[in-house]
């Protein structure tokens, strides 16, 4: 909680408010939040392919990024937490989640 709001007009924390970033523009806008220049480097929007990038590690996405965060392994996991994003005001059409792994 002291990390990321998502509620709709929802103050920033220590990182920014994530209502409706799902389809948004790359570290733009969020209320004036100041990204990292690591994070800023990168161009595009925050589709289904490069929130799971960042979900699987924001430091292997943007080296020098501001969050702490270590990812999420499970491809599952990221799905879940991608289809959370998107209906808290997302724009996004998502596909069908991944296949779980077969197992070992």
């Amino acid at each position: 909680m002291a990390c990321h709001t998502i509620e709709q007009g929802g103050a920033n924390g220590i990182g920014p408010n994530l209502y409706g970033v799902a389809g948004d523009a790359i570290a733009e806008g969020r209320g004036g939040y100041a990204f990292s220049d690591a994070l800023k480097a990168h161009k595009g929007v925050w589709d289904q392919a490069t929130l799971d990038q960042w979900l699987s590690g924001p430091a292997k996405f943007a080296q020098g990024t501001k969050m702490t965060f270590a990812g999420l392994t499970s491809a599952q996991d990221r799905a879940d937490v991608i289809a959370y994003l998107n209906s808290k005001g997302g724009k996004l059409s998502l596909g069908a989640a991944p296949a779980p792994a077969p197992a070992k």
